[in-house]
């Protein structure tokens, strides 16, 4: 059974694994729109008792995803706004945060700013060798702060400060998978689709109440994340409103207007 709109498709199989795939035509950025319809489908499937583990993924073959819309970033004009667009992000990672179900994240692709905090907020990874990874917020003059909890969660601070502030540099998905990111990293995608289809299976047959117990284990610690994932889109949303954040969307989109 499935069901999709226009940039989020949602497969429940009969063996119990839910896909989600989401699109966008600029290298599956994430406008807010995008966001609330993610969030929801992560809480939907979360929430069917018919599903035992979720597979998140997105359309396409050289982006996961691109992270922030920056098209809707130049259409913000207030506070209250930037800190809502913002939101939309926290929305999505507290949504796999507080999903009963395990969440095995399918990175195909590149995945930039907020694809990276998509990658963290799921309970684990698999990647492709294509799958580099790059936190460019700071070269347009913001900062990763709403994704950071997840991705520090994954990777220590250590690492975090090295993808931050190396904001214009890829890492191989290689570094992502030493850094505790990706789980697993496979040659291609044939490879990875074989991988995660394998693990997800064995995964519908184990005891559910055992999965939703090793859930809340592997999340221990993060009750706060609502207030602070707030408080942090509160900051970006201000930072976005910036004249140098302005230029540098504007003169990042002139050299790359796909986003990446």
């Amino acid at each position: 059974m499935s069901a999709e709109n226009e940039n989020i498709s949602v497969t429940y199989e009969p063996d119990g694994v839910t896909t989600i795939c989401f699109y966008h035509p600029a290298q599956n950025s994430l406008p807010s729109a995008l966001l609330k319809q993610l969030a929801d489908a992560i809480f939907s499937a979360g929430n069917n008792p018919e599903t035992k583990v979720i597979v998140l993924k997105s359309a396409g073959d050289r982006t996961f995803c691109a992270g922030a819309s920056f098209d809707e970033l130049l259409q913000i004009k207030d506070r209250e706004t930037g800190a809502l667009f913002f939101e939309g992000f926290s929305n999505v990672i507290s949504a796999c945060r507080k999903c009963p179900k395990i969440i095995i994240a399918r990175v195909q692709g590149k995945a930039v700013g907020g694809g990276v905090g998509l990658a963290a907020a799921a309970d684990y990874c698999l990647a492709s060798e294509a799958a580099s990874i790059k936190l460019s917020e700071l070269a347009i003059g913001i900062g990763p702060f709403v994704i950071a909890p997840a991705v520090i969660r994954k990777i220590g601070l250590s690492a975090f400060s090295q993808v931050t502030i190396r904001a214009s540099d890829f890492q191989t998905a290689q570094w992502a998978k030493q850094n505790g990111l990706y789980n697993e990293v496979y040659e291609d995608t044939p490879s990875l689709d074989a991988a995660v289809y394998e693990l997800t299976r064995k995964l519908a047959l184990y005891n559910p109440a055992a999965l939703t117990g090793l859930k809340q284990v592997l999340w221990e610690g993060t009750a706060d994340w609502d207030d602070l994932l707030k408080q942090r889109a509160a900051i970006s949303g201000e930072l976005v409103l910036s004249e140098f954040t302005q230029r540098a969307l504007h003169s990042f989109l002139r050299i790359n207007p796909s986003n990446i």
